[in-house]
This record gives structure tokens, C-alpha cells and sequence, in this order.
């Protein structure tokens, strides 16, 4: 009998079963933190058994070997609890079990009810599209304009979402992107691994190689203690390399795929993968105003959700209220009666339900390790690896140490607000520059991001009906591409 490799949800609750295992061997330990409390002005310090009050002065933050402006925790840029250099110690260990174990992927999803309201809203908006027809007639019209010039698609996909991950963090966002952009590809004979690879890496290496990124660039700058533009003109002209390489890597499996449907690396999904998102071989198929009316309303959703996000500081409540408005007036515009609007609506909300819960059990992930007091032993232990070293082998040290950090902290905000206090400083002792921490944080993280099982991949996959496997099939090569490049990277920067 042929084993076949496990779904997700499988993945993620075999993860979570040994970061359980995990709490019994490593100790628990805790820095001390410091958080700015805005209503008080003043710093709150929370140690081993003590909660102080300090007065919020430039001079309390260098008594505390904090390296940090002021005006950065008083302007709100630092908003959460960072940890204090030199203070960590053990505590009481506090192994997980199996209640633990079992209560985990729960816990997750509560957390995560925001994020997964918005997949469920979206899901549900996208049924009452299909449910009209017009995504059939707008990918005929779409497949018809880009007929021979197919490979566009992936330049502009790619390039537009890399932009929004560099600029603003485009991430979980994406996920709206998959359900209308596979149909568009599949009509151009590509396979549902294009529309996946243009868009979730474009996210990754956008945000891999974050230059104006407030949640991830920024904030690890500031809790760095360095201005958030030192070291842009480099991260600007390496995220130009490396998109120019992914780009050229998804055309080449595109155009490959193309030629002979059988060279995909999922074409034994093919069929399942056209039905499962209706995909219609009729080209006859136009475009009426009612249809016409109902797709540019869609599109505004998806262009106030990147203003409001980029620019009003929106998030997943926001987001999903943008998409259930939309949802309620498109119906109104297609005439839908109301009876049918809310069974199509469940329906299409039903689809993306597995996705859903994938979110929420991934977060459990991070409930067991919080509970078991390992992340910042993780963290100490990590931090005394690279005394002594050599400029650049620090550098890239570094890069390793935080693509091994990141499976344990996805949140780019949390990574940086954890880590930089305790690993900036070690720049000063090797004679480099803090920005190299900040490069090395963001392209650790981004670069294990592509096939990070805690992050948002399983759920991407899960949308896309593709198997974890196949993706580490298609993905690992240009991962060893991007490695060698960001080693040269690192160790340039560091000279």
C-alpha cells in the first residue's frame, strides 16, 4: 500500500504534539521585560517575582542597557513588552501534557479568530461571486486579452505583491488572492503551482526583504536603537536581485508546464483542481453590466483593503467588514433573492473552512511554547552561539539562528520585539553594524517563510488543493538559489 503524505492539519498536530515533548526537555526561563505604559507615562519592568514603575527617561533606558531612544516607546513605535538584555533566568519548569496537547489547537483558533473570520467572510463573498458567473465570463475575457503574452501574468502578479510585502507586509492578505488568480492561470495552461508560487513568494521575498515594512523593517530598527533607513539602498537593490530571480524562476517551470502539461509537478491534480474551482472551458462566455458591476465592486473591496491596510492602519476586523459589505452589495446589484444569497454565501464560506481551522491549529503551536516558558531559553542559548566569530560568518550565523527562531516565532512584530534587544547589541562586539542584525533577522525569517509549516504556507497550500510535499518539491531549488545569495549578501554587508 503507497503512503501518502499527511494533510496538513495532520502536519501541524504532529508539530504540536512534539513542541509538547519539547516542554519536558528544555527548561522554562524568562528575561525580565519592559513595556511603556502610555496613560501612567512610565515604564513598567516585570522581573522574576517584582513589578516595578520607572520614570520614562533616556537615563532609566541606559541604566537597563537598552539602547533605544525614548521617543520611540512615547511615539507609540514600540508598543509592546520587549525583553531586558542580561536578565534571563530559569524558572519552574512547566512541562506541557496531554490536556495541554488537546486544549492547544482550540486556544489557537480563539487567538486567531480574526484572521479566520476573515478567511470565512471571503470565502463567503467569493461564493456569491461564482454563484453569478461572472468570475467564469471575466476569466474568458481576461484569458482572451493576454492570449500569447501569459508569462505577464507572472511578472505583474509577482512583482505587485513583492511591493505590497516590502512596503506594507503583505501576508495574510493573500490569501483573497488565490480563488480569483488560479482560475486566470489555468485558462493561460499554466497549473495551480503559478498562481500559488507568484503569489506566496512574491509575499516572501517582498517581505523578506522588507524596506519600508512598518511590522517588521521599522520596528526592528527602532528596538535595535538605529534609524530605520540605515542600510536602505542595500536592502532596495538586493530585493530587486532576488524578485528578478524568482520571477525567472516561476517562468521557467511556467513555460514549462505550458509546453507539456505532464511536467507539473501536480498534474495528477489536474482535474480535481479545475472542478474544485470551477474551472469552465467555454469561451463564449460574456460579460452582461449586472456581471460587469459585480466584478468592479470585488476589485474596489480588494483596493480599499491595501489602502485601509497600507495606509489607515487597518486590520483583519476592518478587512473582513470591507468584504461583507461587498458581499451584501453585489447581491443586491445581481438581484439575488435573499433565501438563496445566504445559502450561496454559507456555501462559499464552507469552502475556506479548512483553511480556517489550519490558521487556528498553526497558532497552537505557539500556545504550547508560551505556556512552557521555552521560547526565551530558545532565545538565551541562541544569542551565546556567536561569540568570537568572524564578521561575516556572524552575519550569517545569525541568518541561520533566525530561520531556526522563526518556526518557534512566525510573528515578525513578536520576532523583533523578542530578539533585537538580546542580539543587537552582539553587532557592537564584533565591530559591525546594527542594520546587519536587522538584514539578518528579516532574511532568516523570510527565506524559512517559504516552507515554514507555522506560518502561513499550509493554509496557502490548503486553498490551492496542493499537497506540503509537492510544494517542498518545487520550491527547495530556488530556496538553495536564494541561500547562496544571501550568504554573499551578508558577508558583503559585513565587511
Amino acid at each position: 500500500m503507497k503512503l501518502k503524505f499527511p494533510s496538513a492539519q495532520t502536519i501541524l498536530l504532529l508539530i504540536t504534539a512534539l513542541t509538547v515533548l519539547l516542554t519536558w526537555f528544555i527548561p522554562s526561563g524568562k528575561y525580565d521585560t519592559l513595556a511603556y505604559d502610555k496613560e501612567a507615562n512610565g515604564f513598567v519592568l516585570k522581573g522574576k517575582e517584582t513589578s516595578l514603575q520607572l520614570k520614562a527617561s533616556q537615563q532609566t533606558l541606559d541604566s537597563l542597557a537598552i539602547k533605544i531612544p525614548l521617543d520611540k516607546f512615547t511615539s507609540g513605535d514600540i508598543w509592546k513588552p520587549i525583553n531586558i538584555p542580561d536578565t534571563f533566568h530559569y524558572i519552574e519548569n512547566e512541562p506541557q501534557g496531554l490536556v495541554s496537547f488537546l486544549k492547544a489547537p482550540i486556544k489557537g483558533i480563539i487567538q486567531a479568530a480574526d484572521i479566520i473570520f476573515f478567511v470565512l467572510i471571503l470565502g463567503g463573498t467569493i461564493g456569491i461571486m461564482n454563484y453569478s458567473g461572472a468570475f467564469d465570463a471575466g476569466i474568458t475575457s481576461l484569458a482572451q486579452l493576454l492570449k500569447g503574452k501569459e508569462f505577464l501574468l507572472i511578472i505583474i502578479i509577482t512583482t505587485l505583491i513583492a511591493l505590497g510585502g516590502t512596503t506594507f507586509g503583505l501576508a495574510e492578505e493573500t490569501i483573497a488572492f488565490y480563488p480569483i488568480l488560479i482560475p486566470v492561470f489555468l485558462r493561460a495552461k499554466y497549473d495551480a503551482m503559478v498562481p500559488l508560487a507568484a503569489v506566496y513568494i512574491g509575499s516572501s521575498v517582498g517581505t523578506m526583504i522588507s524596506t519600508v515594512n512598518p511590522f517588521s523593517t521599522i520596528i526592528a530598527s527602532n528596538v535595535a536603537g538605529i534609524n530605520w533607513t540605515t542600510g536602505l539602498t542595500s536592502r532596495i537593490i538586493f530585493l530587486t536581485i532576488c524578485t528578478i530571480v524568482c520571477i525567472a524562476y516561476i517562468m521557467w517551470y511556467g513555460k514549462k508546464v505550458q509546453k507539456d502539461a505532464s511536467k507539473s509537478i501536480i498534474f495528477n491534480q489536474k482535474k480535481e483542481i479545475e472542478q474544485h474551482y470551477f474551472y469552465n472551458k467555454t469561451t463564449n462566455i460574456t460579460l452582461n453590466i449586472p456581471q460587469k458591476i459585480a466584478l468592479t465592486i470585488f476589485l474596489l473591496c480588494f483596493m480599499v483593503m491595501i489602502y485601509g491596510v497600507s495606509q489607515l492602519e487597518w486590520w483583519f476586523e476592518e478587512m473582513t467588514a470591507v468584504f461583507l459589505t461587498g458581499s451584501i452589495i453585489i447581491g443586491f446589484v445581481l438581484l439575488i433573492n435573499e433565501k438563496k444569497f445566504v445559502t450561496e454565501f454559507i456555501k462559499g464560506a464552507g469552502e475556506l473552512l479548512g483553511v480556517a481551522l489550519i490558521i487556528g491549529i498553526a497558532r497552537g503551536v505557539s500556545v504550547i511554547m508560551e505556556e512552557g516558558m521555552i521560547i526565551d531559553t530558545i532565545l538565551y542559548h541562541a544569542s551565546t552561539i556567536t561569540s568570537g566569530m568572524n564578521k561575516g560568518i556572524f552575519a550569517n550565523m545569525m541568518m541561520l539562528i533566525y530561520s531556526g527562531l522563526s518556526f518557534f516565532i512566525p510573528s515578525s512584530s513578536g520576532m523583533a520585539v523578542l530578539t533585537m534587544p538580546i542580539f543587537a547589541p552582539l553587532a557592537d562586539t564584533v565591530g559591525i553594524g546594527r542594520e546587519v542584525i536587522v538584514d539578518a533577522y528579516q532574511l532568516g525569517q523570510g527565506l524559512f517563510a517559504f516552507i515554514n509549516p507555522t506560518g502561513l504556507i499550509l493554509a496557502s497550500l490548503a486553498i490551492v488543493n496542493v499537497g506540503y510535499d509537492k510544494w517542498l518539491k518545487f520550491v527547495m531549488p530556488l530556496i538553495g538559489i536564494l541561500l547562496v545569495l544571501i550568504i554573499g549578501y551578508l558577508t558583503l554587508i559585513s565587511i
